[in-house]
């Protein structure tokens, strides 16, 4: 079974990495505050894919967009939304929740939402009879679009971090057919297929974000699974739905590359602290990355500020991706010698 999971959008995760031992360290954003130019969404209405805890960066792009005034709903993954639903009513996010105005951000509907499937028809009995779905109706792509309409009417952002990589741990060459188009199917035709059915329902000069990983482009040695074919496939979709969505619906679409953050999702991977360690230690902004400043670039490229931009892979990682040679190499550190 290959379903979309809490958000496994790159590499992303919340643990304490190495590089935390470094003198004096520079922190990323901790907060969507920022000063100048104001983001202002006011009215806008925002559907959040790929939520399923207070970590990574589906919860800091919604909380930034709370803050500049839009009203979110999310959309859960069918299992999770249970844990979630339980966790916020048990007060275990009200730290992560707290504005800049001391009040806690609250969403406006919670969808469950399983965005492997368009229709119910693409759904196979054994996910039908699955205990873990139990008690949830209309959460295919199509079903969920339909509900939000009637619920809210029509909405003007649209966020996909969702991805899911069964066999992300095995190398390309041993990928399997089912392994490698399950990769495909969760991370990059959600996003199509997101915007068939969401951008009819969105209003004019709306916008759509998806989260995409630089090992799209570059090869990065454990990320397998067909995961890096899928966030090329992802970045590919991203230029051509922007022009085919720009004209049918007059919306963008845009995808943000983020660099390496801890999250839960991000531990499938199992090499998460050396990579953050890494892009500490080439990267030509030597601080941590902050969930919060992807969300902040979120917030500006969902916002009518960004009316001009579509069509983009735009880059959020200090950097990282410019450098093409590793400062910390052995074979540098051994030519210095």
């Amino acid at each position: 079974m290959a379903s979309v999971r809490r958000g496994t959008t790159g590499i992303s995760a919340m643990r304490t990495p190495s590089f935390r031992q470094h003198p004096n360290p520079v922190r990323g954003l901790t907060s969507c505050q920022a000063n100048g130019l104001p983001i202002d969404l006011k009215g806008k209405k925002a559907f959040v894919a790929g939520v399923a805890d207070d970590q990574g960066f589906a919860w800091a792009i919604s909380k930034c967009l709370i803050e500049a005034g839009a009203d979110v709903s999310l959309g859960i993954w069918v299992p999770a939304l249970g844990i979630f639903k339980k966790s916020m009513q048990m007060g275990k996010f009200d730290d992560s929740r707290k504005l800049s105005d001391g009040s806690l951000m609250d969403f406006e509907k919670l969808y469950p939402l399983d965005a492997v499937f368009d229709t119910p028809e693409d759904v196979p009995e054994e996910i039908m009879s699955n205990k873990r779905y139990a008690g949830e109706s209309d959460w295919t792509i199509s079903e969920v679009a339909k509900l939000v309409e009637k619920d809210i009417g029509k909405i003007d952002i649209l966020v996909h971090s969702l991805a899911n990589g069964p066999e992300v741990r095995n190398p390309l060459l041993e990928t399997s057919r089912k392994g490698y188009l399950a990769a495909q199917s969760a991370s990059a035709y959600s996003l199509v297929s997101m915007v068939q059915k969401f951008g009819p329902i969105m209003n004019d000069g709306g916008s759509v974000l998806s989260l995409t990983y630089d090992a799209s482009n570059k090869v990065v040695p454990g990320y397998g699974g067909g995961m890096s074919s899928a966030k090329a496939s992802l970045e590919s979709d991203t230029r051509t739905l922007a022009y085919e969505a720009g004209r049918k619906h007059k919306i963008r679409v845009n995808t943000v590359s983020a660099g390496p953050l801890g999250s839960r999702a991000a531990r499938a991977i199992g090499f998460i602290e050396r990579v953050i360690n890494y892009s500490y230690k080439n990267a030509p902004i030597e601080k941590e990355l902050s969930a919060m400043e992807v969300g902040q670039t979120a917030a500006f490229l969902l916002s009518p500020l960004a009316s001009a931009i579509t069509g983009q892979v735009v880059y959020v990682d200090n950097g990282l991706s410019t450098m093409g040679l590793s400062l910390d190499s052995p074979t540098l550190k051994a030519e210095e010698e």
